[in-house]
């Protein structure tokens, strides 16, 4: 059974959302699963969640890039799409959209979607107001218990 698991055929595009177990956040990542499937069906090859602690929250795409006839142009490129410590904190649904389908199928049209969205500075690419160390958009403080045996992540600050 490993050796099917170890050769089993990846579905490209491929999303990968990997989320921080400790800081419960689990729900937002099935949340923008559901987003992505919805908006992009059978374009998006798979999504995977992918647990992991260390208050990660991350999108990642893997692709082949294609020319406007549909043919590859390039072996398949891994792109980081969101890192949460990095932008300052989680993507809205529409700009995560955005994004993916700028790489996977940029004539596509996402309708109220590709409206600009007043929380994003086009020069950052991160929401405004959004400082290290503040708690929007968190779904739990810092040293909280998470009602588990298992500890409360120190590094979703």
């Amino acid at each position: 059974m490993t050796d099917q698991v170890a050769n089993r055929e990846v579905k490209l595009p491929r999303i990968t959302i990997k989320y921080c177990t400790q800081c419960k956040w689990m729900l937002r990542s099935a949340w923008m699963q559901q987003e992505l499937l919805s908006t992009f069906q059978t374009s998006i090859g798979e999504i995977a969640l992918v647990p992991s602690t260390g208050g990660l929250f991350q999108v990642r795409l893997t692709y082949v890039p294609q020319d406007a006839n549909g043919q590859a142009v390039a072996e398949a490129k891994d792109v980081l799409i969101w890192d949460r410590k990095v932008e300052g904190g989680f993507p809205e649904a529409k700009i995560l959209k955005q994004k993916i389908r700028n790489h996977i199928e940029p004539d596509k049209s996402l309708g109220h979607s590709d409206t600009p969205s007043s929380k994003v500075n086009p020069n950052s690419q991160r929401k405004e107001g959004s400082a290290e160390g503040s708690t929007a958009g968190r779904d739990q403080q810092p040293g909280m218990s998470t009602g588990t045996n298992e500890p409360a992540c120190e590094d979703c600050i």
